[in-house]
């Protein structure tokens, strides 16, 4: 305990805090990037297709934007004489978006990169890809839920 009491709960909460927006912002850049390296091999082939393409390359990047409202809401809640035990508690409430942007933003990348290939081969059914893209979407919604809920519920100060 002398250790994290020599840290101090400020540290404690600011790496809650950077971790929800690093991690959820790294979830999003590979999703993005696995999507847009599906979108882009699409486009050179078909132009025209080039919006919808860019659609579902964009939505594996809302976990990075649910990190980072979670960072901002976070870092809101830091003073630097809070307790050790309130800096736990901003890093614990920073875990469920951190955790849950990192993977939901790599597995839906997955899945609009394969919602590229429906836009590639039946156009007209490109918007199943987008239902499909929802479905994982759903689950970063819940991670940034419950890091907002448990971050409403800490008192500092």
């Amino acid at each position: 305990m002398e250790f994290f009491n020599s840290i101090s709960g400020y540290a404690i909460g600011l790496l809650g805090a950077g971790l929800a927006a690093f991690m959820a912002g790294i979830g999003s850049a590979k999703g993005t990037g696995i999507a847009g390296e599906a979108g882009a091999g699409l486009v050179s082939e078909d132009p025209s297709k080039f919006g919808k393409a860019m659609i579902l390359q964009v939505i594996p990047g809302t976990q990075g934007l649910y990190g980072f409202v979670i960072w901002f809401l976070a870092f809101n809640k830091l003073l630097p004489d809070m307790t050790v035990a309130q800096g736990f508690q901003v890093l614990a409430a920073c875990l469920p978006i951190a955790f849950g942007g990192l993977l939901s933003g790599i597995a839906q990348g997955k899945v609009a990169a394969a919602s590229v290939n429906i836009l590639a081969k039946k156009p007209d059914d490109w918007s199943k890809g987008m239902i499909l893209c929802i479905t994982v979407e759903f689950y970063a919604i819940l991670s940034l839920l419950a890091s907002f809920m448990m971050l409403s519920r800490i008192t500092i100060g």
